[in-house]
């Protein structure tokens, strides 16, 4: 008798079973879910750090906004104490001039004393960039002049200011108030058919 050599496992009668490949899958699954749960972990660390930079972000961005709105209100509550340091002096000279005022008879002094206050005035304001508008005899500009009246005149040609009713101011080169003036329209022609002066 011939004996085979065939193993239990090749004997399809043999009950045996093969080696079960289980515990090598879940030899490869563990390092792949360990790895996950790494990754998990990594995205809600970084989540957590950007949550608090943007939490960052906008708490800076508020303090910075209501920052900026109280050095605006201390912009516009004391943007004008310069002018104000120096409008007092010719309040003081006008105290002055008014109480010296009341004790001289000489007019002339009053108004000497009145016109020195006044050239200071305009001297501090001037300092501040306030230009005054007094266009006597120049041609007349509507951005700067506001014409209330023509008038003709043998002297001055037509569209230059005869006289300045009231004087124009500007700020650094805007206008606050354009100059009222008096408008030259040339020479009076008499008219042929009526003989009115026009």
């Amino acid at each position: 008798m011939s004996e085979s050599t065939t193993s239990p496992a090749d004997n399809p009668s043999n009950p045996i079973p093969a080696a079960s490949p289980q515990p090598e899958a879940a030899a490869a699954a563990g390092p792949a879910q360990s790895s996950w749960e790494e990754q998990i972990a990594a995205a809600k660390k970084e989540a957590a750090a950007a949550q608090d930079r943007y939490l960052r972000s906008v708490a800076d961005l508020e303090n910075f906004r209501k920052r900026t709105v109280r050095e605006k209100d201390d912009l516009r509550q004391f943007a004008t104490a310069g002018l104000m340091e120096d409008v007092i002096p010719i309040l003081d000279n006008l105290g002055l001039g008014l109480a010296a005022a009341r004790q001289q008879t000489d007019v002339k002094g009053i108004i000497d004393g009145v016109g020195l206050v006044l050239e200071q005035f305009k001297s501090k304001l001037s300092r501040h960039g306030l230009k005054e508008i007094y266009p006597s005899g120049a041609a007349f500009d509507p951005h700067q002049h506001e014409c209330i009246a023509h008038q003709p005149s043998p002297e001055v040609e037509a569209e230059k200011v005869i006289q300045v009713v009231r004087a124009g101011y500007a700020l650094n080169g805007r206008l606050l108030r354009p100059a009222s003036v008096i408008v030259s329209s040339g020479p009076a022609r008499p008219d042929a058919a009526e003989g009115v002066v026009i």
